[in-house]
């Protein structure tokens, strides 16, 4: 039986790239491509990166009114599963560093949600054809509904580049920011250090991430590595036009 195309807009999601119908200029139109993944753009948000220690980008985060959220893409054998094996590891890992941990059914099955001092992290993951996608939402305890519905939101539109190059499973995807993007994050870094000087190091350098597939620290949502902030005043970040974000919309005017 042959298989209906996959167009933005539809809510199916996570998609994978090679089996979308919709032109890739239509995503320059609603989405952030960061290469491996493409994000869809939250209105009201701004985006903030986080650079490694050789001025890489690490992390990219959406950050909303309700809390950050992250989508980042990893390596994954050709069989599905690894996302069943990372939430045992990372439920574990979490309970070590002292935070709550529960397991909630959710759209695409098993999420880990963390409760810490001061807020929460909750973990949603798909499996894809040769990669797994995880998306990151930490915010206040008070918005942590509202931040979980916009994180579904955000990954029922994400599409995941994998490409043909041969990474370990459980790897991170090479994000890739887009040229307008680096532009304004190298002048963020530089900004920064002028004012601080440069025999302080480098201060948009965050730490790497820890834990299974890159659990963050969960000492709480302010707790989060150094990163850079990009100048959405500069650049205007279009809406997304995918369905599930103007559905959130919707909801939010209600």
């Amino acid at each position: 039986m042959a298989t209906e195309p996959l167009r933005i807009g539809t809510a199916q999601g996570p998609y994978d790239i090679d089996a979308l119908e919709t032109p890739a200029e239509e995503l320059g139109n609603s989405h952030l491509d960061l290469g491996s993944v493409l994000v869809p753009v939250v209105e009201g948000g701004q985006v903030t990166v986080e650079m490694s220690a050789d001025h890489q980008p690490q992390a990219v985060y959406l950050v909303t009114p309700h809390g950050r959220i992250n989508v980042t893409a990893f390596a994954a054998p050709k069989s599905p599963g690894q996302w069943r094996e990372v939430v045992r590891e990372l439920a574990e890992s979490l309970r070590d560093e002292g935070a709550t941990v529960s397991i909630e059914d959710g759209h695409w099955g098993r999420e880990v949600v963390a409760v810490v001092p001061g807020g929460e992290h909750r973990f949603l993951g798909v499996d894809g054809p040769r990669w797994m996608v995880r998306c990151v939402a930490s915010g206040p305890d008070d918005r942590a509904d509202e931040l979980a519905r916009l994180a579904r939101a955000v990954l029922a539109e994400s599409v995941i580049r994998r490409g043909s190059d041969p990474f370990p499973p459980r790897d991170p995807l090479p994000v890739v920011l887009p040229p307008v993007l680096a532009e304004q994050v190298a002048a963020a870094q530089q900004q920064m250090q002028d004012g601080q000087g440069a025999a302080q190091g480098d201060p948009a350098a965050g730490a790497g991430a820890s834990g299974p597939a890159g659990a963050p620290d969960t000492a709480g949502p302010e707790s989060a590595p150094p990163t850079v902030a990009a100048d959405d005043e500069q650049e205007p970040t279009p809406r997304s036009s995918g369905s599930a974000m103007q559905r959130f919309r919707r909801d939010q005017r209600g």
